[in-house]
């Protein structure tokens, strides 16, 4: 066994389930979070056009940042200058921030990956950075994020399996060294309650989904699991197989955490094989290119010519305030000219779809009915979307 990763302050509590599917409570020191949940992704400390009130009125109880931007701009001290993340983006309620090694590996215009770390120039002004797995903990302590990820490396979907082993090995070689950082800057410093949470890859290939989750569990008892790696361009088929493999292999008493996964019906049948805690960009950037989810309908793009004079709201069964406050019709003209209060209105509903979405199959798992439920759900939204105009 490795070194302890100290837990002090969190829990994960499992409180229902319904074949795979698990209801549970996720303690922090900044409040519960009743899985399974979606996080809202605020990138750069905020969820795009709305006020932290307002993501809390939505049904969101915990948030996700992301230490590569926040790193770039503005800087890891001067928001622990300031207060720390929490302060800093006025949110009292939990957060996770990411390691950013997605965005290292996706926006860096030139990086070089290396046992070392990952070398990389910066999007926005062309400089230079390096980091290690020891540098991203460090940043994320300095955040004062609640949960914090293990630096890891992602191969895209379709990579070879010498590719995805070789990956494997760094990310479990980078683990270690996060592991023990972790563990020494919590002895060096006074640094806010935080866990961390290591990040499982494997890609599509069973195998090596089972001995990383197998030899990442060997280290030491970790307070929850990341899954990455999926839904970066992999058929949905392997998907599923991926997520069925790790359902029977990850401890049941800690969240799993389904990284970059958060449209609607991929967020039921990922809830149906196990996993607990989401979190996608889908609901905002939607939103600002007009597009919405519906019960309905499936998913929609308002600046269609047919909802030129539709009276109707987006999704009739939608208790969000842009559901009971305003039509189709609106929301396309607002949508077409590109106004900032269609991409507010229409982040509303995205993101109250999905946290309502999740709190029901909490509600439905812990009642026992989440496995009817869920697949006549999903019967409907699917054939919705196929019979939605082409757009």
């Amino acid at each position: 066994m490795g070194v302890r990763v100290p837990t002090e302050g969190f829990s994960f509590h499992l409180e229902g389930a319904d074949g795979s599917a698990r209801a549970g409570t996720f303690q922090t020191p900044h409040g519960p979070v009743p899985t399974p949940a979606f996080m809202p992704v605020g990138t750069q400390g905020t969820i795009k056009t709305l006020t932290p009130e307002e993501v809390h009125s939505l049904g969101a109880t915990m948030v996700l940042a992301n230490t590569y931007h926040l790193f770039l701009r503005p800087g890891h001290e001067l928001v622990q200058d300031l207060g720390g993340l929490h302060a800093f983006m006025r949110w009292d309620g939990p957060i996770l921030t990411d390691s950013g090694g997605f965005q290292v590996f996706s926006l860096a215009r030139i990086n070089k990956i290396q046992d070392d770390g990952v070398e990389f120039q910066s999007h926005i002004d062309g400089s230079r950075h390096l980091f290690t797995p020891e540098r991203v903990v460090e940043i994320q302590r300095t955040l004062g994020a609640d949960v914090i990820m293990a630096f890891d490396e992602c191969p895209p979907g379709g990579a070879d399996r010498t590719t995805v082993e070789e990956a494997n090995r760094r990310t479990l070689s980078w683990l270690e060294r996060c592991q023990a950082r972790f563990v020494s800057l919590g002895e060096e410093t006074a640094v806010p309650e935080q866990v961390l949470f290591p990040v499982l890859q494997g890609n599509v290939f069973d195998d090596l989904r089972l001995a990383q989750a197998r030899d990442v569990q060997g280290m030491g008892d970790w307070p929850g699991y990341g899954v990455g790696g999926l839904s970066v361009g992999e058929g949905k088929p392997d998907m599923w197989r991926t997520l069925e493999v790790l359902d029977d292999a990850l401890p049941e008493g800690a969240p799993r955490y389904l990284m970059g996964v958060g449209y609607p019906d991929d967020l039921l049948r990922s809830v149906a094989r196990g996993c607990d805690l989401f979190d996608c960009v889908a609901p905002t950037r939607n939103a600002r290119h007009g597009t919405a989810w519906s019960r309905g309908e499936g998913q929609v793009n308002l600046k269609h010519a047919r909802f030129k004079r539709d009276t109707s709201p987006v999704d009739e069964a939608c208790d969000c305030y842009t559901c009971q406050r305003f039509d189709r019709a609106y929301l396309r003209h607002l949508a077409v000219a590109n106004e900032w209060l269609g991409h507010r209105l229409l982040t509303i509903h995205n993101l109250r779809f999905l946290t309502s979405l999740a709190a029901e199959s909490r509600s439905r798992i812990q009642d026992g009915t989440f496995g009817t439920w869920s697949s006549e759900w999903l019967a409907r939204y699917d054939s919705a979307r196929k019979k939605t105009p082409s757009e």
